[in-house]
């Protein structure tokens, strides 16, 4: 259990915590791997969501998926690119959470995720909570958790009428 006082703490950043999902990088699962690599490369991602024509979240596609197709026995063959889809190589077996998933919960599946997917209650793409906005709000709420702490105290000594 989280310290209800550091998670008030993180709370303070609650509204930086979760990416758009206009603001982040996506392709549609019928898009051609081609067109996924492109913009993998070009976006600077190793791993982005994948949605359907009605933004529901269906899976994840990272840039070493597409490289493993296009690994065969002689080396390198790219016209596999031009004939899968996202949808053949897509993760689909991925973690993912609502906005008002507990914060215990999110720090224990973002262990083994950069980020994960937040989906709607009927599955619609919300954003994405990456791991860097989280460690962003966890080093707030260490520095400043001693400095807030202490001036509680202060105030609970001053209107007890107690001198220490």
């Amino acid at each position: 259990m989280i310290s209800p006082a550091l998670e008030q703490l993180m709370k303070e950043h609650e509204d930086t915590m979760i990416i758009p999902g206009e603001n982040v990088a996506n392709v549609m699962k019928e898009h051609p791997l081609e067109h996924a690599l492109l913009l993998l490369s070009q976006a600077g991602y190793s791993t982005i969501p994948v949605l359907d024509r009605e933004d529901h979240f269906v899976g994840l596609l990272s840039l070493n998926d597409i490289v493993k197709k296009m690994l065969g026995i002689k080396g390198i063959d790219t016209a596999n690119l031009e004939i899968l889809t996202v949808a053949d190589v897509m993760k689909t077996e991925v973690a993912v959470m609502r906005p008002d998933a507990e914060l215990e919960d999110v720090l224990h599946l973002l262990v083994d995720s950069a980020f994960l997917p937040v989906l709607d209650a009927e599955g619609k793409f919300c954003g994405i909570v990456t791991r860097r906005e989280i460690l962003k709000a966890v080093n707030y709420t260490f520095h400043v958790f001693d400095r807030k702490n202490s001036e509680t105290k202060v105030v609970v000594h001053a209107n007890s009428n107690t001198v220490n």
